[in-house]
């Protein structure tokens, strides 16, 4: 798909977990604009609101037949159900696949109480494919957003020890068939001049799979939990094995989509930008302010160019218990700036050498602040006046102790909470493949 078509080497997740980032992706508005900062549980009262338009929405309002294949994760409740957010039809379940009980759904009907997770990449797929196949005498949009390689990991029967790297791997290869079955099925109904097929993903690798020499994995802002592939092919828009540096996101499908396809984009304030020149290789670059990297209501770096600018990171690992005072997100001694172009590895910190280009992007990012949402200026204001100690650059900050520590009520004792930790979010996220076949 690469080779007959685009390749982005710098595309980003607007979060580091799922549901901010499927929140992005549908509305090309950062999650937290639309109060979705973090994952959503099974049982979750709430979910992308009413008052969001979507992509799938906008394209329908345009004559475009929309399916949803796999995972949603934008609200279990049925009045979030992807069929009220302008999907025609839904197939598949409504969270992450580690969740407990996992139904396989039919628009609002339960197939499946709990159903097999071995068969879901192939079912998926073939729902794809037959869909396609009935879908060709108008435009559609279809959203195949895989649960693979999420944990826990399956494959059909196909697939199980084919790759020889164990269940990881297959899942991987399996995915990789479902996208082959889904252009073979475009190019059998006549449409691959006319089709726009993209492939990206939603976060980083958790434990298993490689960030390659990225640092940092899922559930952090370092670039291994944020940067994610971007494949799009459309042969006689998008030139053959064309490589891109350019900047771009989940963000801007939405934007760019509208502007190939001319449906409208909502009133509200995008986050996103139009990358069409960047795809088919007519631009270099992308004309953009700066990218903000959320890690639930938080603000924790910016990238602006080449450049990226880490303000704040929560002392402790994500996925590991918390220290005895909390996990709190805290504000590093000095931000650290780094030369994602040179090193995307984030290894050599160079904000001293380049103070100009600190000012610069604190400048920018405080610039947006007071257009975004309540919690959000709070965690940013929070995060600036707590006190830390001193920590290396690089490191992480930890809080500084209470200067008269109130008396010890139990094992580890009450300790100081710099910043209230976010929302608590339930679920874990490995990475999902989501595939998007938008025909013209």
């Amino acid at each position: 798909m690469a080779a007959g078509g685009v390749r982005f080497q710098q595309f980003y997740a607007p979060a580091s977990v799922c549901t901010p980032s499927r929140a992005g992706l549908l509305t090309g508005r950062y999650a937290a604009r639309v109060g979705l900062p973090s994952v959503l549980g099974a049982a979750s009262e709430y979910g992308l609101p009413d008052e969001e338009t979507t992509l799938a929405q906008s394209l329908r309002s345009s004559g475009y037949r929309t399916f949803c294949a796999g995972k949603w994760h934008l609200g279990s409740k049925p009045r979030y159900a992807p069929t009220n957010h302008g999907f025609d039809e839904f197939f598949g379940v409504p969270y992450s696949n580690d969740m407990d009980p996992l139904p396989l759904m039919h628009n609002l009907d339960v197939l499946e109480p709990k159903t097999d997770n071995n068969y879901l990449t192939q079912r998926y797929t073939q729902q794809a494919v037959s869909w396609i196949q009935s879908s060709s005498d108008q435009p559609f949009f279809l959203y195949l957003a895989h649960n693979m390689p999420h944990i826990p990991l399956g494959a059909s029967p196909d697939f199980v020890g084919k790759t020889g790297l164990g269940p990881y791997g297959d899942a991987v290869a399996e995915v990789d068939w479902s996208v082959g079955r889904v252009l073979s099925a475009v190019q059998d109904a006549g449409l691959d001049d006319n089709t726009l097929v993209m492939f990206t993903s939603d976060n980083g690798p958790w434990y298993l799979g490689s960030p390659g020499t990225l640092r940092g994995r899922k559930g952090e802002t370092y670039e291994g939990g944020m940067r994610v592939p971007f494949i799009a092919r459309m042969p006689g828009r998008i030139p053959t094995g064309l490589v891109s540096n350019a900047l771009g996101s989940l963000l801007d499908i939405f934007p760019t989509v509208s502007r190939v396809t001319g449906a409208p984009r909502p009133g509200k304030a995008m986050d996103g930008v139009d990358i069409w020149d960047a795809v088919t290789g007519a631009s270099e670059t992308v004309d953009r302010d700066v990218l903000l990297y959320f890690d639930d209501w938080y603000i924790q770096c910016a990238r602006f160019g080449r450049w990226k600018l880490h303000f704040s990171r929560y002392n402790s690992p994500p996925w590991m218990e918390a220290p005895a005072s909390g996990r709190v997100n805290l504000p590093l001694n000095r931000p650290e700036l780094y030369n994602i172009d040179r090193d995307p590895g984030e290894s050599y910190e160079c904000g001293t050498q380049y103070p100009q280009i600190v000012t610069e992007i604190q400048s920018r990012v405080e610039s947006l602040i007071p257009d975004l949402p309540d919690p959000v200026r709070n965690c940013w204001r929070a995060t600036k006046e707590a006190q830390t100690q001193w920590c290396p650059t690089g490191g992480r900050p930890m809080p500084k102790p209470a200067p008269n520590p109130a008396p010890v009520s139990g094992p580890g004792g009450p300790g100081p909470t710099a910043v209230p930790p976010p929302p608590s979010s339930s679920g874990s996220k490995l990475t999902s493949a989501s595939s998007s076949a938008l025909n013209l």
